[in-house]
């Protein structure tokens, strides 16, 4: 079975990409994932807030102490002695490059157009093949208008395509009010790939101590269909590689996401309960899929359930949701 696809510019042996995650902080979890079958892998995130508090820190320490006597100050210890989070990032991406045959995709979690763009350049000059910029912004304030969201996208975008060459990956949260719109303007600005959809870990309440708690809660396979959806909306009408993450579980979720239109399927929540080895038996699962179904490439049947490709578009819109109601049934003793 042939299994390749292109990403970002780039032709992958097969769509199954790990997403950024814990797992790529090991030099030995990535070899295990590209031995698993992972045809590119995305390095955890690096965030501004991190290194620019880092930073802070050590200026505060290092720079700012008044010892008293002068002849202690040689005691303090040299700031070039330390490396910061950005420059153990760097560090361990040219590892990675070192380490692995098969891509290796930067991420990037800022807040500022400097930051973004500095340290962009200094990933893609230590060896990454592709950039994918995680914009992780919760629209709280009452006095932000929606456009004004999208206009820091684009903004940051703009000022990063004019700095650095390699392609740039747009990881996406599903609340923009008019998706289709925001990804065509995101291919004007010149992005190269939208990832569908950035999970917004949503905080809870203890109900004991009247305090917020923070607990990761995995992925599950129903999550996926907010991103198939809007896969197949998107199919044929943008070019732009359409990524689909979160909620990837099995070779059905990932089959699903690539017949609605996916050029690759992000995996991450799978790989950290069950480990890499994960990747080869969805892999397996594909192509005995594709056997069963006589499809001999990836190419055959991608899209094959787009909004593009089937009878009546409207299934992917409003149909669909009252077709879903109606489908329901009351179970017995419910009314009594």
């Amino acid at each position: 079975m042939d299994l390749t696809t292109e990403y970002l510019g780039m032709q992958l042996k097969n769509p199954l990409v790990p997403s950024a995650s814990p797992l790529s902080r090991s030099i030995d979890d990535a070899r295990r994932m590209e031995d698993a079958g992972a045809s590119a892998i995305i390095m955890y995130s690096l965030f501004e807030e991190a290194v620019t508090a880092e930073e802070e820190t050590m200026v505060r320490f290092l720079h700012h102490q008044d010892t008293g006597f002068a002849e202690a100050d040689s005691f303090l210890p040299n700031h070039y002695d330390f490396s910061n989070g950005q420059e153990r990032y760097l560090e361990n991406l040219q590892a990675l490059k070192q380490a692995l045959e098969i891509p290796v995709i930067a991420s990037l979690n800022g807040t500022t157009p400097g930051g973004w763009i500095t340290h962009a350049e200094e990933m893609e000059q230590a060896g990454a093949d592709a950039l994918e910029l995680n914009i992780y912004q919760v629209a709280a304030d009452i006095e932000i208008s929606g456009s004004e969201i999208e206009q820091r996208y684009i903004e940051l975008l703009t000022q990063l395509k004019q700095q650095v060459s390699i392609p740039i990956n747009m990881k996406l949260s599903p609340a923009f009010s008019s998706m289709a719109n925001m990804v065509k303007l995101l291919e004007m600005a010149g992005a190269s790939g939208v990832s569908l959809f950035n999970r917004f870990y949503q905080p809870d309440i203890n109900i004991d101590n009247l305090r917020l708690t923070t607990n990761l809660q995995t992925s599950t396979s129903a999550e996926a269909l907010l991103a198939m959806r809007w896969i197949a909306i998107l199919h044929g009408r943008t070019k732009l590689s359409l990524g689909a993450t979160g909620g990837v579980h099995n070779q059905d979720d990932a089959i699903k996401l690539l017949l609605a239109g996916a050029d690759v399927v992000h995996l991450c929540s799978l790989l950290l309960e069950q480990g890499p080895q994960a990747i080869a038996s969805i892999i397996t699962g594909i192509e005995a899929w594709m056997e069963e179904k006589g499809f001999e490439t990836v190419e055959e049947f991608r899209g094959r359930v787009s909004q593009i490709s089937v009878t009546d578009p409207t299934e992917f819109e409003r149909v669909n949701y009252v077709n879903i109601l109606d489908s329901f049934s009351i179970g017995p003793g419910v009314r009594g």
